[in-house]
């Protein structure tokens, strides 16, 4: 696998958490309200381990997977574990305007911008990992800090 994958998924990725930053509505619903108050931290943070990940590798690798990690984790106990437990009767009001693939009057289910945003989460640590697993089994870096 190439880098450039890695590079164009963590873009995607960027791309759908900047609509965060931004907001957009759709007449009465929106797909997401601007948050770069609450999310601008996470989204600058993203960015710069990217740009780590792109011009060093060597330790960009580390702090970029870290960083997917912490933020898969975040986006798990504030979305999903709510959704999972059934105590997120707060998160019913919050979110009541958003566009939604399930609505649920009863239970906090996640909207479609968070659904789509896991999803590109997880994508971007995957093909991060199986990029540094093939780079590391094709090319065998001979260096103490491998994969």
């Amino acid at each position: 696998m190439k880098k450039i994958y890695v590079i164009i998924t963590c873009l995607v990725l960027a791309s759908w958490f900047f609509l965060d930053m931004i907001g957009v509505y759709i007449g009465e619903k929106y797909l997401v309200t601007q948050s770069f108050s609450e999310d601008g931290l996470f989204f600058v943070i993203y960015i710069l381990s990217l740009l780590v990940f792109i011009f060093k590798e060597k330790i960009g690798k580390y702090i970029l997977n870290i960083w997917l990690i912490i933020w898969l984790s975040t986006q798990f106990l504030f979305h999903w574990i709510t959704t999972i437990t059934g105590l997120g009767a707060s998160k019913i009001e919050y979110f009541k305007d958003s566009i939604k693939l399930i609505n649920s009057e009863k239970r906090y289910i996640p909207d479609l911008y968070h659904i789509v945003l896991h999803i590109l989460i997880i994508l971007a640590f995957v093909i991060l990992n199986i990029y540094l697993y093939e780079k590391k089994r094709c090319y065998g870096e001979k260096t103490k800090d491998n994969f």
